[in-house]
C-alpha cells in the first residue's frame, strides 16, 4: 500500500487509488462531474493547500532563500492541530490502502506537494518513490 504524490490532471496509474486534490481552487472550466474522469481528483481537500497568500508567495519564490521561507511558512500552516491530524491520518491510511495527493504544478520540487511528501514521510507514511 502506498501514497503517490502526483500532478493533478496527469494520467492515473493503474493502482493509484483515490486521488485527493490538495489545491486552493478547482480546475478552471471543468464541470464538477468531470473532475475524476479527466484525472484531476476524486476528492477536493483544500485544507492541505497553502493559504491564498502563501500560494502567491510560492509562485514568486524565485530564489532558494525565498523558497525556504515559503517552506517554513507552509510547514507552520500544516502544524496546526487540524492539519497535523489530517497528515497523521493519511500516513496511517497509507499502510492499508493506495491513494494519491496532488497539485497542478508542473515541477514537484517547486510545489507544496514536495513539502507534503516530506511531512507524510516524517509521519511514517508509505510513499511511492518519485
Amino acid at each position: 500500500m502506498t501514497v503517490r504524490i502526483v500532478r493533478l490532471g496527469s494520467p492515473r496509474a493503474t493502482d493509484e487509488g483515490l486521488r485527493i486534490g490538495t489545491v486552493r481552487r478547482p480546475p478552471r472550466g471543468v464541470p464538477k462531474t468531470e473532475f475524476a474522469s479527466q484525472d484531476w481528483y476524486d476528492v477536493w481537500y483544500p485544507d492541505l493547500a497553502p493559504s491564498a497568500d502563501l500560494v502567491k508567495e510560492a509562485q514568486h519564490a524565485d530564489t532558494p532563500k525565498a523558497w525556504a521561507a515559503f517552506v517554513k511558512k507552509y510547514r507552520a500552516e500544516m502544524a496546526t492541530p487540524g492539519n497535523a491530524r489530517t497528515l497523521d491520518l493519511l500516513a496511517a491510511l497509507s499502510h492499508g490502502s493506495h491513494f494519491s495527493v496532488g497539485c497542478y504544478c508542473e515541477d514537484e520540487a517547486h510545489c507544496h506537494r514536495s513539502v507534503l511528501r516530506a511531512l507524510l514521510a516524517e509521519r511514517g507514511a508509505v510513499l511511492l518513490a518519485g
